[in-house]
């Protein structure tokens, strides 16, 4: 259990949540957790199976607080507000927001200095580490990430700002040979990001990652009430979740990438984890698929600190406190959208 930007996070496993005068009492195996005044509340996000009273819901409903339901994998499941609620509203800005190129150029800029800052900290992080033969070649690569940073300030146009994107991701990727460790990767090589459908065991584990996360992040938007589909620095197509997908470039490199080489360079998985189909796709086994699945949520209750926030969080709440602040600065509650950023 914990709290941040006036949201309830429940997160242990069968907590109690009951009303007691204008309070929500939190309650884990009969032991009284927490007292939260309702005044004090927006909303409340269950990412775990919780039981809450008739009395409190209604009281929840009648205050114009909105819960959300997540599955045990992070799947969004429901939201439950009163009538009239704010989601309407809400995503009608959004729309507006969407609709403006001005608009959407702040968003979309804060969107990918999140994405390359969080790449650029990745990869000096690895670099700590690295074989002496690659860290200069590691430090060159957050050097030019360092670079596009800036050239990502005077650009007035959202193509423009999407061609910087491009190119710092290209140097990104660029970088992965290096983060290839002796003795656990044997057998792993990295050429180039290639995806629909991977075609070599690392962009298959990259791949089925940012699938997770991808889902992590339209559950998050979906639980504050945002229309996962409508973005800001991704195009909207038919079937798309682009506002997920924009979200999404903030965690890529501190949850997934991170993951990805973890499990690669300790040997967790290996080349035989993975089969080749007719047309050449390759793909996780299914007990290899089991095996990231348990790791990736392992990975997600990793502490982190949130600089904006000041507190400490972790990486499966992230991308909730994130939409929380995405919804703010759509509202106009905040002047400008503050991504997450990982600090060394």
């Amino acid at each position: 259990m914990t709290t941040a930007l006036n949201t309830l996070f429940i997160t242990v496993e069968g907590t109690r949540l009951n009303k007691e005068g204008e309070c929500v009492v939190v309650t884990v195996q009969d032991e009284k957790k927490a007292e939260v005044p309702l005044r004090h509340l927006r909303s409340v996000v269950c990412l775990s199976r919780a039981w809450l009273t008739p009395e409190l819901m209604e009281s929840w409903i009648e205050s114009g607080i909105h819960v959300s339901f997540f599955g045990v994998t992070g799947r969004f499941l429901a939201r439950v507000e009163g009538v009239p609620g704010g989601n309407v509203l809400l995503r009608r800005q959004q729309f507006r927001a969407a609709d403006d190129a001005a608009r959407t150029l702040e968003l979309a800029r804060a969107i990918v200095i999140g994405k390359v800052s969080n790449a650029r900290q990745f990869i000096l992080h690895a670099r700590r580490d690295a074989e002496p033969v690659h860290a200069a070649e590691l430090a060159e690569t957050a050097n030019r990430l360092a670079i596009h940073l800036r050239a990502l300030e005077p650009v007035s146009e959202l193509d423009a700002l999407r061609g910087v994107e491009g190119i710092a991701a290209r140097d990104y990727f660029e970088a992965f040979p290096a983060l290839l460790k002796k003795g656990g990767a044997e057998g792993f090589s990295f050429e180039g990001r290639n995806r629909r459908p991977p075609r070599d065991p690392m962009n298959a584990l990259l791949s089925f990652g940012y699938a997770l996360l991808l889902q992590d992040c339209a559950g998050a938007l979906s639980g504050v009430g945002l229309d996962p589909a409508v973005g800001f620095l991704h195009e909207e197509r038919p079937g798309r979740l682009s506002l997920a997908l924009d979200l999404m470039e903030e965690f890529r490199a501190p949850v997934v990438d991170r993951l990805v080489f973890s499990l690669v360079n300790r040997g967790q998985v290996k080349p035989e984890d993975f089969r080749t189909e007719f047309a050449g796709a390759v793909l996780l086994r299914d007990e290899a698929r089991k095996a990231f699945l348990v790791a990736y949520q392992t990975a997600k209750q990793a502490k982190v600190r949130h600089g904006f926030l000041e507190q400490e969080t972790t990486w499966g709440l992230a991308p909730h406190l994130q939409a929380l602040l995405l919804a703010r600065t759509v509202r106009g509650e905040l002047d400008a959208y503050p991504p997450f950023a990982v600090h060394g």
